[in-house]
């Protein structure tokens, strides 16, 4: 058991050397295939420019979607070529409207998603629609890469699994399984948890019962909200165990087709300094 179709998707050329350095070494210890999609992505929006430009804008637009696309695949390639896994790389244009379902498409046919931290200082519009689209859309683990020296493995020293009995947090577990089944340490936080909840008496252990049975070593923290945001709670108690991957549920909405990340997810991306295993 384990995941051997890895997706990443890449728009930006700051982007190829750290993604791939993070990516690489799980894929190698998950004996992995990797894809890698290089996304030009044309930002034109018809109807905003005087009659007879268009045409102009749009062949414009797409020529320097191709350039882009083109040279983050260039990039790629040149580093995938001194590594010794499988691995596959596609240079695409798609205009903004269409990156969702593109998106989507692939992502269904991948066992994991790693993805860079969607939010944050320079990041463009469209990343938080790369990360939703793969998981609402695609239904896909999405690993979300925190962008610092924190880099994922495929046996965590201790792994974080945001507990709060819903169907999100179950179905992230249940994805996140080869990894908390390798790790030294499965921790079980829950926050604040029902009062007159059936499983009040004893919280986690059900779940703890489910990991254990898979071989994973298991232990529960029940802790008590301090501070204004449940996602700030959970980011210090990662950050205090010292732990090297977080694994939560994703909670958002549907609107008009367009999946939207709820705001205790966003908070926890924005934050997040340890590898983030998410799914729906």
């Amino acid at each position: 058991m384990g995941y051997k179709s890895i997706l990443t998707i890449l728009t930006d050329i700051d982007d190829v050397a750290p993604v791939l350095e993070a990516t690489l070494p799980f894929a190698r210890g998950q004996g992995a295939h990797l894809d890698v999609l290089c996304l030009g992505i044309d930002r034109t929006q018809t109807g905003y420019y005087f009659a007879g430009a268009t045409a102009i804008i749009h062949e414009e637009t797409q020529s320097q979607s191709r350039d882009h696309a083109k040279a983050l695949e260039d990039a790629v390639r040149d580093r995938l070529g001194r590594t010794e896994i499988t691995w596959a790389v596609e240079a695409l244009v798609a205009q903004s409207a269409m990156v969702s379902g593109l998106v989507a498409h692939r992502a269904q046919f991948s066992d994991l998603v790693m993805l860079p931290k969607p939010y944050g200082e320079g990041r463009a519009s469209d990343a938080p629609v790369i990360v939703e689209a793969a998981m609402f859309q695609g239904s896909a683990p999405v690993m979300v890469l925190p962008g610092n020296d924190r880099l994922p493995s495929d046996k965590p020293t201790r792994a974080v699994v945001a507990w709060n009995e819903s169907a999100e947090a179950l179905v992230a577990a249940r994805r996140a399984l080869p990894l908390l089944i390798a790790a030294d340490c499965v921790e079980i936080l829950i926050i604040d948890p029902p009062r007159h909840d059936t499983g009040a008496a004893d919280p986690g252990a059900e779940l703890s019962k489910m990991l254990s049975r898979h071989g994973a070593r298991v232990e529960v923290s029940v802790i008590a909200c301090t501070m204004p945001r449940i996602s700030d709670m959970i980011e210090r108690h990662v950050r205090d165990k010292d732990a090297d991957l977080l694994v939560m549920g994703a909670y958002g909405h549907s609107r008009l087709r367009e999946a939207i990340l709820g705001g205790a997810t966003r908070n926890l991306l924005e934050q997040a300094s340890v590898p983030v295993l998410m799914a729906r």
